[in-house]
């Protein structure tokens, strides 16, 4: 008993956290952790995602020692070091709204996220507008159905290897997706496994599940309204995160430009000989105007 060690510090990723205890995941398993005391000193809550070192105690609770610094992290759903955000829409019921996908693209270009998008139900209405509009973006995008699987095996490669956050509005097939891409996961059930099992009480929490080599977080219980207004993009942020708008930056006749209608544009320009997406470019105009109206010293209260 003596060689045996009382405690052992382990690297891993927390899968989710409830109630103040966060469930890691290391080489050597799954382990219940409570966060030291001195992360709330500092007003730092740990979150799904982060990368972290703990301590595994033989006879005391284990403990969360320190999180490695996040590469971005987003307010709701609370989740860290996301690398694409994979946006699931459906065609009918409800229609696609492209000025709340222009806004879910945006915060994730601003956090350094790689957007995807998934365009569901394309068995009651055609993608092909969608496709039209999102072609000169450079995101990927793809097509599913409950009978066209062709973009599944496509969708498991960019998951791999990556941590993806999942999201779209109630009824968008977000769920019916996730079981598509990996069946034995059964989303409905709201639980990992029996370790980590706390029923349905986790709508509101962001949780991680395993799809191959690949990690993704259902956000259940979050709307894509709350992905944005937690976290809005400000007016001079907003260019930069239309990656198609990046080749005419600085080819504008002035400087100030805003690229919303002003004379000598190169954007506006691009837009009007179809270069650009008018539908994008007409929900840049109406982000712009509804950023005009953020005060960033609210944002830092």
């Amino acid at each position: 008993m003596g060689n045996m060690k009382e405690s052992e510090k382990k690297s891993g990723i927390i899968l989710k956290g409830i109630g103040g205890f966060y469930y890691v995941e290391t080489a050597d398993g799954v382990f219940e952790c409570k966060a030291k005391g001195k992360f709330r000193k500092e007003r730092i809550t740990p979150l799904a995602g982060d990368r972290v070192v703990i301590e595994v105690n033989q006879n005391a609770e284990n403990t969360i020692c320190s999180i490695e610094e996040r590469k971005n992290f987003l307010r709701r759903p609370p989740v860290a070091n996301i690398d694409k955000l994979l946006i699931v829409v459906s065609m009918r019921d409800p229609e696609p709204n492209t000025l709340v996908i222009d806004k879910m693209t945006a915060l994730a270009q601003k956090n350094k996220i790689e957007p995807v998008l998934v365009f569901s139900k394309t068995d009651l209405a055609s993608a092909e507008k969608m496709l039209e509009i999102y072609k000169t973006t450079g995101y990927s995008v793809y097509t599913v159905s409950p009978e066209e699987h062709s973009d599944i095996e496509a969708i498991k490669a960019e998951l791999s290897g990556k941590l993806t956050a999942f999201t779209g509005n109630s009824g968008a097939g977000k769920s019916t997706l996730i079981n598509m891409l990996c069946p034995s996961l059964s989303l409905d059930t709201g639980e990992i496994s029996m370790k980590l099992g706390r029923g349905r009480h986790t709508t509101r929490q962001a949780e991680i599940f395993h799809i191959g080599d690949g990690l993704i977080i259902d956000t259940a219980g979050f709307s894509s309204v709350d992905l944005v207004s937690s976290d809005p993009v400000l007016k001079n942020e907003l260019a930069a995160c239309f990656p198609e708008f990046s080749k005419y930056i600085g080819m504008c006749k002035f400087t100030s430009c805003a690229h919303i209608g002003e004379k000598g544009c190169k954007i506006c320009e691009m837009t009007q000989k179809g270069v650009i997406s008018k539908s994008r470019h007409d929900n840049y105009v109406l982000l712009y105007n509804e950023a005009k109206n953020i005060k960033e010293w609210v944002l830092s209260q």
